[in-house]
């Protein structure tokens, strides 16, 4: 029988797993590994060295495997279904989608689709500076929360769009970049407290949620940015150092995150796939 271990790293986020490579994809495992990706938000598999096709292998055993990022620039790797996330100017040529994973946000969440259930992670190169993914476990954010604020929230709607979460890497964008950005996705209304089918809530905030519907700009961004902080504090946030090799998955429906900035001539190169989500936000 494959033998795995799930070791705590924090109260609220974050489990080493200790198994070997050859065990990755035994039914026994991928039940552990979801059952503990419900419980500790983010797994790290330390210097796993997946190739490609045995990442996308672990990703069809944790669920089913999901594109959504086709019609954003930057780079596909050799196998399909296998994002490259690098600001290498050989490969990627439009970096502001990368730029703008330097500041919290959720994956999926401006495209019309479940919102992605997980996201995997595989270091291949990594930078002698920066270059650190910050995760923050929204459902803990939200059950801390005092229950006036709770109150305050309740029933609040969020309008979230790609050109929120890319305006903080142009100091003045463009008619064409603004085009270029409602291409790659779509407006989405959200609520701010997300309640799943699980009957779990999270808070559901970021870089991408621009306003508060129905309310004045600067009070709903006060809001917005508050709860952000709020979600983003120590206590609910576990910082990963990448080695090269290391595999990371998190829950993207409970876990936003944010990366460290970083040379762009590092070479830093991280290889994603992404398991299909179930549920519709909205």
């Amino acid at each position: 029988m494959a033998r795995i271990e799930v070791e705590n790293i924090k109260p609220h986020l974050g489990g080493i797993v200790h198994v070997e490579k050859a065990d990755l994809c035994e039914p026994e495992v991928v039940h552990e590994c979801q059952n503990a990706l419900e419980d500790r938000g983010v797994l790290v598999f330390p210097r796993m060295n997946l190739t490609d096709r045995e990442q996308l292998a672990f990703t069809d055993c944790m669920g089913e495997r999901v594109n959504y990022t086709r019609a954003v620039p930057g780079s596909s790797a050799a196998e399909p279904d296998v994002y490259r996330v690098t600001l290498d100017e050989e490969i990627n040529d439009s970096p502001e989608y990368v730029l703008g994973t330097y500041f919290w946000h959720i994956d999926g969440v401006t495209t019309n689709m479940p919102l992605p259930k997980a996201t995997l992670l595989t270091a291949r190169k990594v930078s002698a500076r920066g270059g650190q993914t910050e995760f923050a476990n929204t459902y803990a954010a939200y059950e801390h929360l005092p229950d006036w604020e709770k109150a305050e929230i309740e029933g609040l709607r969020a309008l979230h769009t790609v050109e929120s979460s890319l305006r903080p890497v142009f100091e003045e964008p463009t008619e064409e970049d603004r085009k270029r950005w409602s291409s790659m996705a779509v407006k989405m209304e959200h609520p701010v407290v997300w309640t799943h089918a699980s009957g779990r809530r999270s808070l559901l905030v970021g870089s991408h949620a621009e306003r508060i519907v129905g309310m004045p700009l600067p009070d709903g961004r006060a809001i917005l940015y508050r709860l952000a902080e709020w979600a983003g504090q120590p206590d609910f946030r576990y910082t990963h150092q990448w080695q090269e090799g290391d595999l990371v998955i998190w829950d993207n429906c409970g876990v936003m995150h944010r990366v460290y900035p970083y040379p762009a001539t590092s070479g830093r190169t991280m290889h994603r796939t992404t398991i299909a989500g179930t549920e519709k936000i909205a």
